[in-house]
């Protein structure tokens, strides 16, 4: 039986907190009880039979294992005899403290991408390292890959997307490394895979990603991908195009297929390799050509434009390639890949082997191995892996990052106490005070790390835990946030108040990421300029060259400095004053005619409006002398669904208009989140019904023992991304009726 194990260590595992908020899944066929290996196989086969409607898994592992440590009966029925708003508030925040990790945490799944995890097999195999996985490792990938097959045969770039060639390929490809028969009598899983890629094209319709992953393999030719030449990193760093400037997530990811493509490195052709090359192309291998298959990408993936200017600039770089392999001009790219390595290891030591992403952390392995195979780096590199892997009852899959730990601490300190339950639910709270404070980052990046370029770091907070040493604005807004308002409660209900200068070093980063534009940028400013956005190499992502300002973290860094200039007013007060003031006008820049706001980190249209109605809120605005929060709040009324609740669709996203979810269902996280902006905004003292509405959506929908459904997925990035964040569904419904509950007495009087 799988057990999730919280903050331990191992060989080669290094860490500069203690291995804080560290989660990681062991296998052990001595664990469990006859009870809890049937309830286990009880979620795996009620998935799988509601794998085509219900797409995302409920993470009921690990929350049936975090209740029995916490002897919080998983089962029980709680039920009361009257739904009430306040019944429903105590259930539901008595369930998520039953599944509260030990140091404070909430672990959780963060399933991503459906190419992240056939990429770490198809590198694993590549460097012939597949049998560090165990037996029970494969079964559940294979489970996992298998659960997500759409109907047609192929796979989509998220879950609840239709299929498209990147993902069906990697993922048939994974199969394929793992033990699968391509052609099986009893099981027609792969004829249907592949022939969705044979209907589509072949695989030399995918796009050049995918295209450069299979040539790793040997099962696509170098000399069919578009360039990524690593010489970017020796132009001057002034210029827009230098790869400092690129948006941080896709500039660890260039630095390490740059370095890959440089090297052209393919691992060992075995029989199965050779037998891809027959299942993925729909014509011979040895007669493709590979010239014309490179500037090739199926519909069902492209994002971008294939402009004329595009394909000629692709042209330019690839006619630039064959002089680069001719001495004395093959030194250029010498020097260019030691300029690489020597970033790559810089990455590698500062996040611990960590690094950003599933993406970097895989393709960066792979360049360790291609450095020494047998070196100290590929070791510690290898025993960081177990961080991304997640079980839940639809398998094991590489999560897009290691979790998000900091981020939903900080939401659910403030969900529970926007519930005025803090001294019931003190032992909840204090753990997770205590699990932000220790996660705050102490120091900047080792070294000179403006040569890399990074930015300073001290009094950050990440996004997962502390020793991916990356911080974000909004993380750092909602953790500070998080603690000051905790610092309104006495000491002996929340712990020891965090000390005055690391809220300082705080509210100092967080000035230091204000754009020209007023808005907040996530990671790092914004080093370029948007026709940058041309040299899009992804072509599956919209926006990804540059860490643009968002809404949400401008709306975020306000709240946090409002409630901190209340507390300490004297403190870089001009430019705290000008900073929120630059925010705010940004936030009112940014609105929509319609009243809404564009989300880029949440579905969509709901999740942008929440933060813009927070942000201006923060500011003093109110309902009645702000035009901008009555227009958003006529938005959100008017998408108000007959079941009183709200349901975007993930499609809002690309297409950049609103969509209701198919069949006009509603989603708990995106009625939580329109309810708590129309309180914030005074609905109850204006209308108070439709908020009555929304309420009892949420208290009828409402789990028996607490819990709320798992529906759709609700945080998005790049405009076709999506991610299940699973403690979503907890948090924010905690937080909207507990602010409902604040306001019931109004709202009884003057229904």
């Amino acid at each position: 039986m799988w057990k999730l194990k919280i903050g331990e260590g191992g060989p080669w595992v290094k860490t500069g907190n203690g291995y804080l908020g560290r989660e990681t899944w062991v296998f052990d066929e001595r664990l469990g009880s006859s009870e809890d290996r049937a309830a286990v196989e009880r979620a795996r086969k009620e998935f799988y039979l509601n794998r085509h409607n219900q797409k995302q898994n409920s993470d009921l592992l690990v929350r049936m294992q975090l209740a029995k440590d916490n002897n919080f009966d998983y089962f029980k029925k709680t039920c009361p005899e009257e739904k009430t708003a306040s019944a429903a508030v105590q259930r539901a925040i008595c369930y998520f403290s039953g599944i509260q990790a030990k140091d404070g945490h909430w672990p959780g799944d963060f399933d991503g991408p459906l190419f992240t995890t056939p990429l770490l097999i198809i590198v694993l195999y590549a460097m012939e390292m597949l049998q560090i996985l165990s037996c029970e490792h494969k079964k559940e990938l294979r489970r996992y890959m298998y659960n997500h097959q759409n109907e047609d045969g192929g796979w989509g770039l998220h879950t609840e997307t239709p299929s498209c060639m990147i993902c069906t390929a990697l993922n048939y490809t994974a199969l394929r490394l793992l033990g699968e028969e391509a052609f099986s009598e009893e099981d027609e899983a792969m004829s249907l895979g592949r022939k969705w890629i044979h209907d589509h094209g072949g695989v030399t319709m995918m796009p050049s990603w995918g295209k450069l992953i299979l040539s790793i393999l040997g099962v696509y030719e170098w000399s069919g991908v578009n360039p990524v030449p690593p010489e970017l990193f020796l132009l001057p760093s002034c210029l827009p195009i230098h790869p400092s400037k690129f948006w941080c997530f896709l500039r660890l990811t260039f630095l390490s297929m740059s370095y890959i493509y440089g090297k052209r490195f393919v691992g060992p052709i075995t029989k199965t390799i050779i037998s891809l090359r027959q299942e993925l192309h729909i014509q011979q291998y040895n007669t493709i050509n590979w010239n014309e298959a490179r500037t090739t990408c199926s519909e069902e993936d492209c994002r971008t434009s294939n402009s004329r200017f595009r394909k000629l600039l692709k042209d330019c770089l690839y006619k630039f390639e064959y002089p680069l392999t001719i001495w004395p001009i093959s030194l250029l790219r010498k020097r260019a890949l030691d300029t690489v390595e020597k970033h790559m290891k810089y990455e590698d030591t500062s996040s611990r082997y960590i690094l950003l992403g599933a993406i970097e952390k895989s393709t960066r392995m792979l360049c360790s191995f291609m450095r020494d195979p047998n070196g100290e780096e590929l070791k510690c590199h290898l025993a960081r892996i177990p961080d991304y892997l997640w079980i839940g009852e639809d398998g094991m899959k590489m999560r897009a990052i290691i979790g998000s730990a900091v981020w939903d601490t900080a939401f659910g300190i403030q969900a529970i106490l926007a519930c005025d339950v803090a001294k019931e639910h003190a032992s909840t709270l204090k753990k997770a005070h205590d699990f932000l404070k220790a996660s705050q980052i102490m120091d900047n990046p080792p070294g000179d790390f403006k040569s890399h370029f990074r930015s300073f770091t001290k009094g950050g907070w990440s996004f997962p835990t502390a020793d991916d040493g990356w911080t974000v604005s909004d993380c750092t807004a909602m953790a500070l946030k998080a603690l000051l308002l905790l610092s309104s409660q006495s000491q002996i209900i929340v712990g020891d108040h965090v000390p005055s200068e690391r809220i300082y070093d705080a509210v100092n980063l967080m000035l230091s990421l204000q754009n020209p534009d007023g808005g907040f940028s996530a990671w790092e400013l914004t080093r370029s300029y948007p026709w940058v956005e041309v040299f899009n190499i992804t072509e599956v992502y919209e926006d990804v060259m540059l860490d643009y300002s968002y809404v949400e973290c401008t709306s975020s860094v306000i709240q946090a400095l409002m409630l901190f200039k209340e507390r300490y007013p004297k403190h870089r007060m001009r430019e705290i004053e000008k900073c929120i003031n630059e925010g705010k006008e940004y936030i009112k820049k940014m609105q929509n005619d319609d009243g809404s706001w564009y989300g880029s980190w949440g579905i969509c249209y709901t999740y942008g409006t929440l933060f813009g109605i927070e942000g201006l809120l923060a500011t003093g605005e109110t309902y009645a002398n702000c035009e901008a929060i009555r227009k958003a709040c006529a938005f959100l009324l008017s998408k108000q669904i007959s079941d009183g609740g709200w349901g975007e669709s993930h499609l809002s996203s690309t297409r950049k208009e609103y969509t209701n979810i198919e069949g006009n269902k509603s989603n708990v996280v995106h009625t939580a989140w329109a309810m708590l902006a129309l309180l914030k905004a005074g609905q109850v003292e204006r209308d108070p019904v439709p908020v009555h509405r929304a309420a009892r959506n949420l208290i009828d929908i409402q789990l028996d023992n607490g819990d709320f459904p798992q529906q759709e997925m609700t945080m998005s990035f790049l405009k076709s991304g999506l991610i299940n964040c699973v403690a979503y569904r907890n948090i924010f419904p905690i937080w909207a009726l507990g602010e409902y509950h604040k306001r019931e007495a109004f709202f009884k009087r003057n229904i």
